[in-house]
């Protein structure tokens, strides 16, 4: 069994957590943009409230561990450690929740050359538990705004985990995919599952659009984001995001293979 102390060192030592990769800057402009109700740090979650820059710079501060100071403009980000386990652990009770009761679950994340092994490997502990793992409106090409102008993309699944794929790529079933923090993606998915007369999920696992899409729909949402992406955090805030673990979400995606068997501990879930 992995122990809390030796993820500790690892999440340091990859990077995961501790000085991260993420820029100041890359999160203050997310928080800006957040604070201006851009749809492109929005990630599909509406904000019962007014953000402005400094409410969101506090709220990363406490559940992040970024620095709280406005005058830190500059320079590398941080994410604490501690709050990493204490969210994995919170992450983890969720999915032994829903095994509990076998759950439909849907997985999907925007990061698919980073994070889908993470995903993958607590899909398929969750199938092996009796939770139907979802795949619904695989193949449906969806329009997404992008920087280059709006693209389609089709919807493909991977071992379970629901991605996006440039609509001339091919060779589905492979590990590659699009990096996507649209929400379009899983409303097209539960949109698909309730005309098909169901089952809906109980639980959506992911990032990006994935989380805020799912938990503005009031469908319970767990997930994983880094210092510069608000919305989830606001999501958990507001009570419409069940966990989110802060982490980098970025860096090799062997790095996150120790996550998957301390989440999968912690979940009574290792086979």
């Amino acid at each position: 069994m992995l122990s809390t102390g030796t993820l500790r060192a690892h999440l340091l030592a990859a990077r995961l957590a501790g000085p991260v990769a993420t820029t100041r800057e890359q999160s203050l402009r997310s928080y800006r943009l957040f604070a201006a109700r851009d749809p492109r740090a929005t990630l599909g979650l509406s904000p019962e409230r007014a953000w402005c820059e400094r409410d969101l710079l506090r709220l990363m501060a406490d559940r992040c561990g970024v620095s709280g100071d406005p005058a830190h403009v500059l320079g590398g980000d941080v994410i604490d450690p501690e709050r990493t386990l204490s969210s994995l652990d919170a992450f983890a009770e969720r999915l032994g929740a829903a095994a509990g009761r076998r759950a439909p679950v849907l997985f999907g994340t925007g990061h698919p050359h980073r994070l889908i092994g993470f995903y993958a490997g607590l899909a398929d502990a969750l199938s092996a538990a009796g939770c139907l793992v979802l795949t619904p409106a695989k193949g449906r090409c969806i329009d997404i705004t992008t920087r280059f102008g709006v693209r389609t993309y089709r919807l493909d699944y991977v071992r379970g985990v629901a991605l996006v794929r440039e609509s001339e790529v091919s060779r589905a079933g492979s590990e590659t995919g699009a990096h996507s923090h649209s929400p379009l993606p899983v409303r097209v998915a539960l949109d698909s599952a309730a005309a098909a007369g169901g089952p809906l999920p109980e639980l959506v696992v992911g990032d990006h659009g994935w989380v805020c899409g799912a938990g503005q729909l009031g469908i319970e949402a767990i997930g994983l984001a880094d210092t510069d992406d608000p919305a989830l955090f606001v999501g958990e805030a507001e009570g419409r995001v069940s966990v989110v673990v802060p982490v980098d979400d970025g860096v090799r995606s062997d790095y996150y293979r120790p996550l998957t068997r301390y989440v999968l501990n912690r979940a009574c879930l290792s086979q």
